[in-house]
């Protein structure tokens, strides 16, 4: 019918006549939450897919080989799918989740929905010793930031959908709802009130439906409490809380180092040579870091701890406990190391998998050591230390100690271990946050001072565009212009007291203000002999657009005292922002802050 509008327009005139704004967010939380779901579904679907046809009769007779090879084509099929399909750049999971609410008003792009679904388990599947969680976090996000776009929500809302994809996606993965929604609050910020708490509790439940339905009542790590915690142990629990913390700080540390490391090499494909190589002596020697490690974390669990190193080149000496100690130790130090290897050389993943590995093998490997120092009436439960240590880790690493609280507390059925989990918790996240400001999700961001925190005026400072308060509407002047010419071409044409001193080169040599000629510019004996280059004077402070945040900005205003100060692009000048906008911005953005 001609004139006839698009469906999704009609759409829109129905639903803002008949549903209003708040049922409206709680469907599409729900949608969110069923989608992220779908999403952790395929990626651990495809991902055991691969993993089958990798372990089948083609490579079971060489299982060595088959730990140093794979890992390396995994890596070549990523890089090549990330290049030539994807032709985009991807960040990891979590990370790129923050930068979107930071800096991209809570959208994600379009190839973000499918990218990870498509990589990750291709990364993981052949080996790759990284996890799926936040690669499924990342696509459901890009899910609910496709339905934010088509549904016209604000960033308010945007941010909140963010946040529920990221509860759908740990609600499915973990069958842990409340952990998942803790998550959300605590690693992506948002404001735990009526108004989110509803849209996260029904994307969780969603999920976790959803993960009922194609999984049934299998969980990842299947757990039944059988060890009572005991009062005489907390003294222990304590050491292992010191000991998650500075091994947190490690995980960060090794983390960041490792990558730097590797990024020294510029071309892609000899960084995927030397990094894949890397990993795949790793895996050879090491197998037990060969993809995500859940089997390993419980067969730890279940006490079986030699049967969880597998075949290695120390099977002769496994009957003595201090060699399968060591085993440990080294599986401790390499883990991370193996997984940002992985990152370095293309591969596509997240590290909650590496961090629930290492706090499993941390937490085993103490208990050992305290059960076999041979001092009488010392025995601690293993299998205890095995999950406080995951959590003590989460803690310290994600700097989200609830979310390893609640979700170890999920996981196990019920709060027998509460007081152990929060001990260790508490001095992981407490010793982790002295050395280190930021998560190693957050690191990045952070350190730009562009992470979005449960700090207001901080994150409004973050959410605030600094390009977006700049003004551009004054005259420049060259430092030979005489006064006359000035006067004549700049003065008497512009609105503002205000003139930029460029060179032929665009770039500020200085600033003049009309209080540094009122007394000399009707003056026209000086008109041909004074030269702006003797009345400029330098800005008390300059504005560097590609460096300085907004909060960065708005500490320069506040030290220098002044009430405009040049902004530099570039290496040149590219105009003024004056404080009455800045503070003018600062104020909407607070009120729309305010409102979620």
């Amino acid at each position: 019918m001609p004139g006839k509008k698009p469906l999704l327009h009609r759409f829109h005139a129905w639903r803002y006549k008949h549903i209003s704004k708040t049922t409206f967010v709680y469907l599409l939380s729900a949608m969110t939450g069923l989608l992220a779901g779908l999403g952790a579904v395929l990626i651990k679907n495809i991902t055991h897919v691969i993993q089958n046809l990798l372990e089948g009769g083609l490579v079971e007779n060489y299982r060595y080989g088959f730990y140093f090879l794979f890992p390396i084509i995994g890596l070549a099929i990523t890089v090549l799918i990330v290049k030539f399909v994807i032709r985009n750049p991807m960040s990891h999971g979590v990370p790129a989740t923050l930068r979107a609410i930071s800096k991209r008003k809570g959208l994600l792009r379009n190839y973000q929905a499918y990218a990870s679904l498509i990589t990750a388990p291709i990364t993981v599947g052949f080996g790759g010793s990284v996890g799926l969680e936040s690669p499924t976090v990342v696509t459901g996000a890009g899910m609910s930031s496709y339905l934010s776009r088509i549904f016209h929500m604000d960033q308010a809302h945007r941010t909140l959908l963010l946040g529920c994809a990221a509860a759908g996606a740990m609600s499915c993965i973990f069958k842990a709802p409340i952990a998942a929604i803790i998550f959300a609050v605590e690693v992506f910020s948002l404001d735990l009130t009526l108004l989110s708490l509803m849209p996260l509790l029904l994307a969780s439940l969603s999920a976790i439906l959803t993960s009922y339905f194609f999984f049934g009542s299998d969980t990842i790590l299947p757990f039944t409490l059988k060890d009572a915690f005991s009062i005489e142990d907390f003294p222990y629990y304590i050491i292992l809380g010191i000991v998650a913390g500075l091994v947190s700080v490690y995980f960060s540390k090794a983390y960041f180092q490792t990558q730097k490391f590797y990024a020294r090499w510029q071309s892609v494909t000899l960084r995927l040579i030397i990094a894949g190589g890397s990993l795949g002596v790793l895996l050879y020697f090491i197998p037990p870091l060969y993809g995500e490690g859940f089997d390993m974390i419980n067969q730890l669990l279940e006490g079986k701890a030699v049967p969880a190193l597998g075949s290695t080149f120390f099977n002769d000496y496994l009957d003595n406990i201090w060699v399968v100690i060591g085993l440990l130790a080294g599986l401790v130090f390499f883990k991370v190391i193996a997984a940002a290897i992985t990152f370095a050389g293309g591969g596509i993943g997240g590290i909650f998998a590496p961090v629930l590995f290492m706090g499993s093998v941390m937490g085993n490997c103490l208990a050992k050591v305290v059960n076999n120092l041979g001092i009488a009436g010392i025995q601690v439960s293993e299998s205890n230390f095995t999950l406080v240590g995951m959590t003590g880790l989460m803690a310290g690493v994600l700097h989200a100690p609830l979310t390893a609280i609640f979700l170890i507390a999920e996981i196990t059925g019920g709060y027998g271990l509460f007081i152990p989990l929060m001990t260790t918790a508490a001095l992981a996240y407490g010793i982790n946050k002295y050395f280190l400001p930021h998560s190693v999700y957050g690191m990045e961001l952070g350190l730009k001072g562009e992470l979005i925190t449960h700090d207001k005026d901080q994150a409004v400072l973050t959410l605030l565009n600094v390009e977006s308060v700049i003004e551009s509407n004054f005259i420049r002047v060259r430092p030979e212009m005489t006064l006359g010419e000035m006067v004549k071409n700049a003065v008497a044409k512009s609105a503002r007291n205000l003139f930029p001193v460029v060179n032929e080169d665009d770039e500020l040599v200085g600033v003049i203000t009309l209080d540094d000629i009122r007394e000399i510019m009707f003056d026209s004996a000086l008109y041909d002999t004074t030269e702006v280059r003797s009345l400029m004077h330098a800005a008390p402070e300059y504005i560097y657009l590609e460096s300085d945040s907004a909060k960065a900005v708005m500490r320069k205003f506040q030290e220098s005292g002044a009430w405009n100060l040049p902004v530099i692009k570039n290496g040149k000048y590219h105009g003024f922002i004056s404080k009455s906008k800045l503070l003018t911005a600062y104020r909407r953005m607070l009120v729309s802050f305010s409102r979620k």
